[in-house]
């Protein structure tokens, strides 16, 4: 296939680029140039630097996308309104085309607090809680109607219509992940052995290894199954205990558990990354994506390897 990747060289964009190079496709990436593209020393893959935020920028470069078009388009960077658009516009503009357009969102765009199993055809959300994490979720929420607004303007010609997925992960883990989730245990592990468990909290949460997402996604691509319309992308659900007992497994010894209420971390404003009530908690169906086929690696392993991860960032 020939693939357009937008991001593509930091974790799950980075992840994916694996898979997607494995597969002897044609790839382009576009980004801002800020990191080497992974595995690219020969120049195999091609690479366009432009600010995908940016008009202008965009259109300077219009002239270096392929002529002949694009398969997939996989977006790993949209936030804002407006994202998905000016990049449809500059490839447009370069005269060239996509038969799909492959969104990363999140599970985050369901409406929260409804108590019910959230499917891909649950309601999102529509209102807005302020902060950094609401301006993430409205982003998101926007661009997913933006996105298929631009495919049905595609019209409905087999030759020229453009088809979407939203692929809507839960909690992501895994080597090379930034956001402080299973990294904050690691550190807790690796300096002194032990761990802050909330021991009253009965909050339940779902994570993806990155790997298997990878390989989700690229099983996204010209799959028709999927065309039009959004996946879950989640795990088992797992609580703190669960976390606990697989991070002890993982890491390979025995963890002090230091057991605080769940009361004094809001009052200590303790950051651990996941639900502590069940009334925070959400509860994603995961059956699209098993109709994948994709191979989960169990917790206890995806736990295992990013910690080896972290602890040769250490030595590095």
């Amino acid at each position: 296939m020939k693939i357009l990747i937008i991001g593509g060289t930091y974790f799950l964009g980075k992840a994916f680029l694996e898979v997607c190079d494995g597969c002897g496709n044609e790839i382009t990436v576009l980004n801002r140039g800020n990191r080497d593209v992974p595995g690219n020393e020969d120049g195999h893959i091609r690479v366009i630097h432009a600010d995908r935020q940016n008009k202008e920028s965009l259109a300077r470069v219009s002239a270096q996308f392929d002529p002949a078009g694009y398969d997939c388009v996989v977006d790993f960077c949209a936030y804002e309104a407006g994202d998905v658009r000016k990049v449809l516009e500059a490839l447009a503009m370069g005269k060239s085309t996509v038969r799909q357009y492959v969104f990363i969102s999140t599970c985050d765009v369901y409406r929260r607090g409804t108590g019910t199993l959230l499917d891909e055809n649950a309601p999102l959300e529509e209102r807005d809680f302020g902060g950094a994490e609401g301006a993430y979720i409205c982003g998101k929420v926007a661009l997913e109607k933006e996105l298929r607004q631009c495919a049905e303007a595609t019209g409905n010609d087999a030759e020229m219509r453009m088809h979407y997925t939203s692929v809507r992960p839960a909690f992501i883990y895994g080597p090379g992940n930034y956001a402080p989730r299973e990294g904050i245990f690691f550190e807790w592990v690796s300096k002194a052995g032990q761990i802050l468990f909330p021991e009253d909290a009965d909050g339940t949460f779902q994570m993806i290894y990155v790997k298997d997402l990878a390989r989700c996604i690229y099983a996204y691509l010209g799959n028709e199954k999927f065309y039009d319309h959004a996946v879950n992308a989640c795990g088992e659900k797992i609580d703190y205990q669960r976390f606990a007992e697989a991070l002890e497994e993982a890491v390979g010894q025995r963890i002090e558990k230091v057991m605080i209420p769940v009361a004094d971390v809001l009052a200590r404003g303790i950051p651990l990354p996941f639900p502590l009530t069940k009334a925070e908690s959400e509860t994603y169906a995961g059956e699209e994506m098993e109709k994948l086929g994709v191979e989960e690696t169990s917790f206890t392993q995806g736990l295992r390897e990013t910690y080896e991860w972290f602890k040769k960032q250490e030595t590095e």
